[in-house]
Formats: C-alpha cells, structure tokens, sequence
C-alpha cells in the first residue's frame, strides 16, 4: 500500500455520545411503577376522572377459568367503583397482554386479548391503549 491510501489521523468520526436507555428497556416493575402508572394517572385526570387509584401486584388472574393459571404482574385500576386489570402475562411489556374490567366486587367475566398487533411496545402506545379500552367501555366519556 502507498502512503496516500493510509486513513489520515484527523480523519476519524468523533465517538457518538451514547443515549440514555429507552424507559421501555427498564425491567418492568421498574418501568410500571415509575412511568406507565404516573402516565396513565396523569392521562385519566386529564379526562376529568378524580378518583383514581392504580396499584401494581402479582397475583392469580380473577377471571373464571384462569384459576389454575400462575400468578402474573397487572395493573389494577379503580376509578370510581369500577374496576380494570391490565394483565403482563410474561415478565416483559413486549410480551402477551390482557386486559379485564368489572364493577367493584364483581369478578370480570371475560379475559380480552390487548395491545396484540404491536411489535413494540412504548409508554405512549401502552398509555393511549389503555385509555382507548377503558373509553370502550364508556367509563371516561359518556355517549
């Protein structure tokens, strides 16, 4: 080789300064509890619901027929006397997803399939499902 075809020194790209971890790579107790429950809170205010509580647990999926299933992380939400589960069926918001809704001291009857055609899931996407789902059942803004 000739001395013309050696990289010059002053040549090289300067090293690209590395971006923080996206919030959905965060494990998900970690990702649930600080970012999706204070975005979906924040979320339901904004539709005017005051009384609001979302609690995060692992626990057997109350719906009839899912008795022998292993417990599973979900996001349970009251608004109001009316009660909604948001089901993580693997360790991973990527993963399979349910979601069930009932009155307070009902058990939910049906076990509905969620977030099932997106690949990846992001806070926005989780955020805006869930408030799309719980408008379907008429429970943020009346017709």
């Amino acid at each position: 080789m000739t001395e013309e075809t050696k990289a010059t020194p002053g040549a090289e790209k300067p090293a690209k300064k590395a971006k923080p971890p996206a919030v959905e790579d965060k494990p998900l107790t970690e990702f649930i509890n600080e970012h999706f429950i204070p975005a979906l809170k924040t979320a339901i205010a904004k539709q005017g619901i005051t009384e609001v509580e979302l609690e995060f647990k692992k626990a057997k999926i109350p719906v009839v027929g899912y008795e022998s299933f292993p417990e599973c992380w979900q996001v349970v939400g009251d608004l109001g006397g009316r009660v909604f589960s948001l089901y993580f069926l693997q360790e991973n918001i990527n993963g399979q997803k349910a979601f069930s809704c009932c009155l307070r001291g009902e058990k939910p009857s049906t076990l509905e399939s969620f977030m099932i055609d997106e690949r990846k899931a992001t806070l926005d996407l989780m955020v805006s499902f869930t408030l799309k789902r719980l408008n379907g059942q008429k429970w943020l803004a009346r017709n």
